[in-house]
């Protein structure tokens, strides 16, 4: 299994994810991902008016309900879909992406994870908007969206009927990789680690802990998109407000280095002689690490935002805003902040260093945590095993919906099946190459799902526009009012 893993890494790293070098800056490389997804980030930025920044407002009040019309079509709210979505961001990438990022690219990887998030909610906002637009209603009453939908559905409406179609083939195969790899195995991998140091009995049976994970989830995943939603409607608010809590009381006793450590984020974010690699460097992991947490530009958001229900797509889109915000900009900069105040990325001790080299970021940032509170690493890992669980039921959907799309409904069994028996093997298999393999199949959704952006975005503007026109003359509000 080792092996396999290493020979599809060998292939993506040479086929799809070859670096850019720029000859002028010596040593310095950008892989052509992190490039694709800056521009794609730049582009759509500009061209939908930075949005991210006028429209979090009015993002908000839709998540509040304020804007519910009986004209609404989907089977979940905006804010089921919201937490759906951010129950597969808000993970095990918050906390062992982030430590991964800083220790491979030094501190500055933080200040372009931060410009990631902001790029990212533009990404985000086109791509839900695109997955509404082209939603499909399957007769079993389920409804399919993301990347595969809005790839062969939207290019065919430009008449790239037989282009659209393989790309949303492609992109299938890649959410359903990425579903077991970045999605489950890695989630369960980084889990595993700070779970044996708290449960010694994990330590000798670790399948056992891969059993107990296994179940829970599958008791959640069989119940489908509804019984999801329901559960990450009712955890991601408690996960993410516990997790912040833990983090504020290590900021609150250093408060003093904080200043100290924002200075030192934004200097080596520039200073090419900082890390290796140079500025480049800290870009190509801070952005990375960033897309790994908050998912923006790969398209897969737009699974969990397709079943919400909304008169406009447009205003889902505006919702999902909030996903980049909350993942990247405020808890990934403040788990950052963290990492830099204890200095557990730059080693130190054969223990700190076998967890960088291990990229074992859940474990290092659990050593950055009982730097500060001795017995912070066990609270830590409570929240390490419910942002790993709320990941993984989330991505079992999109790693389902590729299934659908792929071989047919029927069969869906099957990959809920497969995906179950993975959390398990990840306790077993050699998690090392497991992290390389997830990173890479994960990012490659970004090379047919940017794409598609660019040929739509025409589409998402013109409806951003419309509806701007219609929220400005008061007629959403009227339609809001009439309705509640």
């Amino acid at each position: 299994m080792n092996e396999l893993f290493q020979s599809i890494n060998l292939f993506f790293e040479n086929v799809l994810l070859f670096d850019i070098f720029f000859g002028a800056i010596e040593g310095a490389k950008l892989p052509f991902i992190v490039a694709w997804l800056i521009v794609g980030g730049v582009y759509l930025t500009v061209k939908m008016g930075f949005v991210n920044l006028r429209m979090l407002g009015h993002s908000f009040n839709i998540v509040r309900g304020k804007y519910h019309t009986k004209e609404d079509k989907g089977i979940i709210s905006p804010f089921q879909s919201l937490a759906t979505a951010l129950s597969a961001t808000v993970g095990i990438g918050n906390i062992a992406a982030v430590s991964i990022a800083i220790s491979i690219g030094g501190a500055g990887a933080a200040f372009w994870m931060i410009m990631a998030g902001f790029l990212g909610m533009t990404l985000k906002f086109t791509e839900v908007t695109l997955s509404v637009q082209h939603r499909e209603f399957l007769p079993d009453g389920t409804i399919m969206g993301g990347g595969m939908e809005y790839l062969s559905r939207g290019l065919a409406t430009k008449g790239w009927t037989k282009t659209g179609k393989y790309l949303a083939i492609l992109f299938a195969f890649f959410l359903m990789l990425g579903a077991i790899g970045a999605g489950n195995t890695f989630q369960v991998s980084q889990a595993l680690t700070i779970m044996q140091g708290q449960v010694p009995f994990f330590e000798t049976y670790p399948y056992a802990f891969g059993i107990l994970l296994a179940t829970v989830t599958g008791l959640v995943i069989i119940g489908g998109i509804r019984r999801i939603a329901h559960v990450a409607e009712a955890i991601v608010p408690f996960m993410v407000l516990f997790y912040l809590v833990m983090v504020f009381w290590v900021l609150g006793t250093n408060f003093s280095a904080i200043p100290s450590a924002f200075a030192l984020i934004f200097s080596e974010a520039f200073n090419p002689t900082a890390v290796a690699g140079g500025m480049f460097g800290a870009m190509a992991q801070g952005f990375q690490r960033a897309v790994f947490s908050n998912e923006a530009g790969l398209g897969s958001a737009g699974v969990a935002h397709a079943p919400a229900r909304v008169k406009y797509p447009v205003r889902q889109g505006l919702v999902s805003l909030y996903e980049p915000f909350i993942d990247t900009i405020i808890v990934c900069t403040m788990t950052a902040l963290v990492i830099i105040i204890t200095g557990v990325y730059t080693g130190g001790t054969p223990e700190l260093q076998t967890f960088i080299d291990a990229k074992q970021g859940a474990a290092l940032t659990s050593a950055a945590f009982g730097s500060v509170v001795s017995w912070f690493p066990t609270v830590l890992g409570f929240a390490i095993f419910m942002f790993a669980f709320s990941t993984m039921i989330s991505w079992s959907y999109y790693g389902e919906r590729a299934w659908v799309y792929l071989f047919g409904m029927k069969s869906s069994i099957i990959f809920k099946l497969i995906f179950l028996a993975f959390i398990i093997l990840a306790t077993i298999v050699d998690t090392g190459t497991m992290v390389d393999f997830s990173s890479i199949v994960f990012l490659a959704l970004a090379i047919p799902n940017i794409f598609g952006l660019l040929i739509l975005s025409g589409d998402v503007k013109r409806a951003l526009q419309e509806y701007m026109a219609k929220l400005k003359s008061g007629e959403l509000d009227r339609e809001a009012i009439k309705e509640q």
